[in-house]
């Protein structure tokens, strides 16, 4: 009989053990970083000097002799609260690590979209931009781009989950094969089979067309424009194409002037008749649509009003007009009334 009741004490005892809360850490929660290899023994130690396990020898016994040995995932852990020793071996056991949020918004360069995804604690600048760079990952996309020598227009913009201590060559190659996934459902069904121009082309295209346009409507209409210039051979002309040289030439100040429309690059589309040489950017799905199929306009000419919409042009001398209009005087109204709110 007393051996009885010893083993139901004991039973009882071990039962309350395993799932009492309990918090050893002053704060409201604790982050705990578990290194790749780490064996479980000395996991449970660490999570014991950190506040987390009471019992890491108990905690042990349970992995082992109940639990079976399951391995025990590496990454960061928020703890918050007291917490028993059955959640926090579920924790570890599930993997349910911290991990960092991102938004890649459409329009990032190749530089833009390593520095967004560093600050956000999802991988190295330096680590993510030779990844970028990488033959191994640049595989990615060879079949659309063999010449790519780089994933610049291939890393796709959308909001990323990455756990903590995910391999900046992993990351990368999320957004590559993001990219892959929505361009096979959601652009290739729109080429047909006589395209004009190559994939390749289609998102260098794209790219232009993603920083030009800032409403829905216009991204088809300005992709009809460039499209009626490459036919024509003429010159695209596309001012965020200088941008982006003048960024590679470490020259852009944050506007572009009159004497940069000369700069000797080959993405200055001004000095040369086609594409770029390469994407200017990671285009987002409406632009590579509309760079899939251009709206079939008869536009030469398109200038901005001002308010993200623009305004189209079949010649020149129109489109001179309404540079005139949305541009030139519309600029001049603004400086005079600067001008006399400053005197008031």
């Amino acid at each position: 009989m007393l051996a009885l009741l010893g083993l139901a004490g004991a039973a009882a005892w071990t039962y309350w053990s395993l799932t009492r809360p309990y918090q050893g850490y002053a704060r409201s929660e604790r982050l705990v970083e578990v290194a790749p290899g780490t064996s479980a023994a000395r996991i449970l130690a660490q999570l014991s000097s950190e506040g987390v396990l009471e019992n890491p020898r108990l905690a042990r016994a349970y992995l082992v002799y109940v639990l079976h040995d399951p391995p025990l995932q590496a990454g960061e852990y928020r703890f918050s609260g007291p917490s028993s020793l059955l959640q926090v071996l579920r924790k570890l056991v599930r993997g349910e690590v911290v991990s960092h949020l991102v938004t890649l918004v459409e329009g990032l360069s190749l530089d833009e979209t390593a520095e967004q995804l560093a600050s956000a604690g999802a991988g190295r600048r330096e680590a993510l931009l030779a990844a970028m760079r990488s033959p191994a990952l640049l595989s990615l996309v060879s079949d659309l781009d063999p010449i790519a020598p780089d994933l610049e227009g291939y890393l796709f913009p959308e909001t990323y989950s990455f756990r903590v201590g995910t391999s900046e060559r992993e990351i990368v190659s999320t957004l590559v094969k993001t990219f892959r996934a929505r361009f096979d459902r959601q652009v290739r069904p729109l080429l047909g089979a006589g395209r004009e121009a190559s994939h390749r082309q289609l998102v260098i295209l794209a790219s232009i067309v993603e920083k030009e346009a800032k409403v829905a409507t216009d991204r088809p209409l300005i992709a009809g424009v460039y499209r009626n210039r490459l036919l024509r051979h003429m010159a695209l002309a596309a001012d965020p194409t200088v941008i982006y040289a003048l960024r590679k030439l470490g020259r852009w100040d944050g506007t572009i002037h009159h004497g940069d429309l000369a700069v000797d690059s080959p993405y200055n589309t001004y000095r040369y008749a086609g594409l770029p040489p390469g994407p200017i950017c990671s285009p987002g799905l409406a632009s590579l649509q509309a760079a899939a199929q251009p709206a079939a306009v008869p536009y030469l000419y398109f200038v901005s009003r001002n308010d993200g919409t623009h305004v189209f042009a079949e010649t020149l001398s129109e489109h001179n007009r309404n540079v005139e209009l949305w541009q030139k005087q519309y600029w001049r109204e603004k400086r005079a009334e600067q001008r006399a709110r400053g005197g008031q």
